[in-house]
């Protein structure tokens, strides 16, 4: 099944939109091709990634990080 072109016109747009909203007109189901385990897995890491950064950074490379980040805020000229 195809996906229907989108009119142009703005009458044909808003009875499209009608269709669709009604139930007359089904737009297909994409699939973005994305494993759901990967997804998953993706997230979870996403979920713990600073923390365990910053759990892993030692206070001199933290001081480093902060003042080089406090420099990058100042010297916007």
């Amino acid at each position: 099944m195809t996906k229907p072109k989108r009119p142009r016109d703005t009458n044909q747009l808003a009875k499209f939109i009608v269709d669709i909203a009604s139930g007359e007109l089904e737009l297909p189901k994409t699939d973005d091709g994305k494993d759901p385990a990967a997804v998953a897995l993706g997230r979870k890491g996403g979920l713990k990634g600073g923390k365990a950064r910053a759990a892993a950074l030692t206070p001199e490379r933290k001081a480093e990080i902060a003042k080089k980040a406090a420099a990058a805020r100042w010297d916007k000229t």
